[in-house]
């Protein structure tokens, strides 16, 4: 197995085990009767401070999955992951870095963090963007 492919299933893995830990804290709200319901509203906005974090974790995984997974998924289909190699772990290490600081604070310092860890996912995708679009073209 190579970095790509390591860094995709990491990805998602990484989403999955959101998934499953925001499941438990909905299930575990309505069993400690912090909830009054089965009906969560979708952005998290209806539970606490951490539960709305928690989701909003999760769904940042979700939305960036269609460019980090895509272009991860383009490279492997097109055998061309030697663009994505270099640096497959560097994203994943930044989208988990996010997810965690996302975790932990709502404060001015951990979004500033989180940004910066977004903003190495963003230029990671558009570095491979271009460099794939160059290869195709």
């Amino acid at each position: 197995m190579n970095a790509t492919i390591i860094a995709l299933i990491g990805y998602i893995g990484w989403t999955l085990v959101l998934l499953v830990w925001l499941a438990t804290f909905r299930t575990l709200s309505v069993f400690n009767q912090s909830h009054p319901s089965l009906r969560f509203a979708p952005d998290g906005s209806d539970v606490s401070s951490f539960g709305y974090r928690l989701t909003r974790a999760f769904m940042n995984c979700i939305e960036s999955f269609a460019f980090i997974g895509g272009l991860l998924l383009l490279a492997i289909a097109t055998d061309s992951m030697a663009i994505t190699n270099g640096l497959a772990f560097v994203l994943l290490g930044a989208r988990i870095g996010q997810s965690i600081c996302h975790l932990i604070s709502s404060s001015a310092l951990f979004i500033q963090i989180r940004f910066v860890f977004f903003l190495i996912q963003s230029i990671i995708c558009m570095y491979w963007t271009y460099t794939l679009l160059m290869r195709f073209i």
